[in-house]
């Protein structure tokens, strides 16, 4: 489908959008148009003219599973929302290609004004708090990919949490690639407002088609002073989807983001979480793990812009190439002149399972006052000899001995995911490093 000015009208038709909307995707479409490809970073050949970039909702959005069709109720049950959301999950949200399909929060968080919506939904519910944050701390004119999401934007989550109000547990999202040349393009809208704490976690998959596929995601995260936001990602994207997304949070005064991001899927993923540091004292956290096997370029890392004084950063960076993989670090950290005693560290360690497979590292640091500290450590590694020996000597096989130290590797990240999270990045990894 060749993306036009009709086209993206016909979208905000559909949707029932105002003026003001419609314009910011017309202006949207026209940067896209004239923007290149990143200049970084892996080459991306999408041929855009292939990508369906809206496919009108066949499920209406409900919030009991019943009311879903068997077929995209087995998926995500098969995939294991349902039952998560019955254990541990304070609210599920669920998207199906372009439109989510499923939303539900429980009622005690409706009693404390806690707002958990699809991100259209809420563009209309509450059109004051969506306009006043929407589109201010990622622009849609940062680069084509950016520029894309505007144009096309569709579903995506909107929480809202008010001041002094801690959840007890998790709010989780999922968003499913179901259509061979499908695009998926949702916006994510997160505040949190002061003294108050969030654990957002996201799930992403899709089959396999030989055909490319696009993911082009943006979120925008807002942490009040001396609040907490902690972001989980576990992304499983199948080996033909693009996976180009931009995600940035801003924090206050004593605030604290923490990302958590896996990335086991995709056939090039560009993902590069941010914290800008806004206020004094304010904290921003990543730890990240990347795997990349056969056909897979992991492209991935974090920023940490430091704007205010004693502020603190830290980025731990796991990444595993194998089966001809590519895995590479790339990240910023910036303490600018007016953030005088901050500190920031940067650890990123690479293991090569095999000669076919590559890593770098591709750091840009930069340290504009004299009191501050900035860190860096990097390595790159193979398995140990006299580990594998040691294992296989205790009748372990190789493969599995080859796993077990992997799963070491990780360590630091799977150690912050919830328990069934990190069954199932073990056996991603698995898989992985199979080279299925």
């Amino acid at each position: 489908m060749k993306l036009t000015d009709k086209v993206v009208t016909r979208i905000s038709n559909i949707k029932n959008e105002d003026e003001w909307m419609l314009n910011f995707r017309l202006e949207s479409l026209k940067c896209f148009l004239n923007k290149g490809q990143p200049e970084f970073g892996p080459k991306i050949k999408v041929d855009f003219d292939s990508i369906t970039y809206y496919k009108e909702r066949e499920e209406e959005l409900t919030s009991d599973w019943n009311n879903v069709s068997c077929k995209v109720r087995n998926l995500f049950d098969d995939l294991g929302v349902i039952s998560a959301e019955k254990k541990y999950l304070d609210g599920v949200g669920a998207q199906y290609d372009s439109e989510v399909i499923y939303h539900n929060m429980i009622e005690e968080l409706e009693k404390k004004n806690v707002i958990f919506l699809d991100t259209d939904s809420a563009y209309k519910k509450y059109p004051d708090l969506f306009k006043r944050y929407f589109n201010k701390l990622v622009k849609y004119d940062e680069n084509k990919y950016t520029a894309l999401n505007g144009a096309v934007w569709s579903g995506g989550t909107f929480i809202y949490i008010p001041p002094h109000t801690k959840l007890d547990r998790p709010l989780q999202s999922y968003f499913r690639i179901n259509s061979k040349n499908m695009g998926q393009f949702e916006r994510t809208l997160i505040i949190v407002d002061d003294d108050s704490e969030l654990h957002y976690i996201e799930g992403c998959t899709a089959p396999y088609y030989t055909e490319d596929a696009l993911h082009a995601a943006v979120v925008e995260i807002f942490v009040g002073k001396n609040s907490k936001c902690r972001y989980t990602t576990i992304q499983n994207w199948s080996n033909d989807v693009y996976n180009l997304v931009t995600k940035r949070a801003i924090v206050e005064e004593n605030g604290l983001m923490e990302w958590i991001d896996g990335n086991v899927g995709a056939k090039t993923n560009m993902k590069y979480p941010c914290c800008i540091l806004n206020g004094p004292y304010a904290r921003g956290s990543c730890i990240t793990v990347a795997a990349a096997g056969n056909g897979q370029n992991q492209d991935t890392g974090a920023k940490m812009i430091h704007l205010a004084p004693y502020t603190k950063s830290n980025i731990v960076s796991k990444s595993i190439a194998s089966n001809g993989g590519n895995a590479t670090y790339r990240g910023t950290v910036r303490i600018s002149n007016d953030a005088h005693d901050s500190v920031a560290s940067v650890k990123c360690d690479t293991m090569i399972l095999d000669s076919k497979s590559k890593s770098d590292t591709v750091p840009t640091n930069i340290v504009s006052n004299n009191n501050s500290i900035l860190e860096h450590e990097a390595t790159v590694s193979k398995i140990s000899d006299e580990k594998l020996f040691y294992l296989m000597s205790r009748g372990i096989d190789e493969d599995k001995a080859k796993e077990l130290i992997v799963m070491g590797f990780v360590n630091a990240f799977r150690e912050e995911l919830p328990m069934e999270y990190a069954v199932e990045l073990n056996r991603l990894l698995a898989i992985n490093m199979g080279g299925n």
